[in-house]
Order: C-alpha cells, then sequence, then structure tokens
C-alpha cells in the first residue's frame, strides 16, 4: 500500500493508526474497523493525512474522509451523489450535490457488503474521471 500525507516524519498510515489509538473508546474501533473494510474492498488505496488532521482514503481522487466527533465517526465520501446506494448506508449530507456521509454512532454496525461496494464504486467513478479526454486534447 502506497502512503502519502506524511507528517512530522511519520507516515499517513502512522499517523491515522495513532489517531484511532488516542481515541481509545467505541469511536477508534468504529474507525478501525471501517479502515480495514476499506483496504479490504480496494487494497490498492492511499491512507493520507490532510486538513490539519483528517484521515483521507484515496484512488485516482479522494474516496473518503474518517473524521470522529464526540457522538458520531462521519465517512464523507467526496463524490458520494453519483454513487449508488440500495442499503441506504448514506445517512447524512444528503441535501448536497456532490459528497455524502455515513454517520455511525456508538453501538451501531454498517453493512460491510453494502459499505465495500460504496468503496468500490467510488474508486470506478474517480477512475472514470481521468479516461475521459478533454475537448482542448482533441486535434
Amino acid at each position: 500500500m502506497r502512503r502519502s500525507g506524511a507528517s512530522q516524519g511519520q507516515s499517513a498510515s502512522e499517523l491515522i493508526s495513532k489517531r484511532i489509538a488516542e481515541l481509545e473508546d467505541w469511536r477508534g474501533e468504529t474507525l478501525s474497523r471501517m479502515r480495514k473494510l476499506i483496504k479490504e474492498a480496494d487494497p490498492d488505496v492511499v491512507e493520507e493525512w490532510k486538513w490539519m488532521g483528517t484521515p483521507i482514503w484515496s484512488h485516482d481522487g479522494i474516496i473518503c474522509t474518517g473524521e470522529s466527533y464526540k457522538k458520531v465517526v462521519k465517512l464523507t465520501f467526496s463524490r458520494g451523489a453519483s454513487l449508488k446506494d440500495p442499503a441506504r448506508l448514506f445517512n447524512s449530507s444528503l441535501d448536497g450535490n456532490v459528497r455524502r456521509a455515513i454517520d455511525i454512532h456508538e453501538g451501531e454496525e454498517v453493512d460491510a457488503s453494502a459499505f465495500k461496494a460504496l468503496v468500490r464504486q467510488a474508486v470506478v467513478i474517480n477512475g472514470s474521471g481521468k479516461s475521459k479526454p478533454s475537448n482542448k486534447a482533441k486535434p
């Protein structure tokens, strides 16, 4: 797995692991579980550390961010509005035209296979944006 977004001599993956350990409660466990599912869904995912300490998972663009708040772990998919979500995992940021988020509260479980399907779709959508030739490139 590639790593980017290193800070203070630590790789992004190390910083994400450190954040998970610092949480010391259900939020750390939840973020760790979701991180594992992301890696299972996309073994080529790149872990990044951006925006003053936000874990990011990318592949040809941002797949999702992983933020932890007092009462919720939030996974925001940067192009979530373009993803099919038959399991209705998205439960936050539903009004926007681009992003969608999954808020996970203490004690809640996320359907692993449905979540991995969202991650895989995000990778495909990210990759499809790069494969389209721009109008400027045409002779």
